[in-house]
């Protein structure tokens, strides 16, 4: 009899186990769709992680800010930017490609004439110069 009930008490252990593994969540993984995570602003490749982008605005419509988080998005969906052409008036313009968040000054070969913001919001180009792409301010 006690044979009997040590294994019955194995099975029942052992199917605990089984339901509790059944049971608990899976591992998390990486999602590539997911946005960047907050500890890495600069793993941001894409518009939907890039923060501060303002909602709503109007494409040739004045604007007030060409330096830090320019980047908006009209009604429609069409990302646009805050610029000042030859330094007059500011206004949104359509965006070349926006590759995300990057590092003022790092590499960006192949990406030359396209934008990203820096963790801090700065307004960023990929500009050849001197042989090299690197990411520089956009609004200089």
């Amino acid at each position: 009899m006690y044979g009997t009930v040590a294994i019955v008490r194995t099975v029942v252990a052992a199917a605990a186990l089984v339901v509790a593994g059944l049971l608990a969540p899976p591992p998390a993984t990486a999602d590539p769709a997911d946005p960047a995570p907050a500890d890495d602003p600069t793993s941001c490749n894409e518009p939907a992680c890039v923060p501060g982008i303002q909602p709503g605005v109007v494409l040739g419509a004045p604007c007030d800010n060409t330096t830090y988080y320019v980047f908006g998005v009209t009604d429609w969906g069409r990302l646009v930017f805050c610029g000042s052409p030859r330094r007059l008036a500011a206004r949104w313009f359509r965006t070349t490609e926006l590759r995300g968040v990057k590092l003022e000054g790092s590499n960006c070969s192949g990406r030359d004439g396209e934008m990203a913001q820096a963790p801090d919001g700065l307004f960023l180009s990929c500009d050849a110069r001197e042989g090299a792409s690197t990411w520089t301010r956009g609004d200089i």
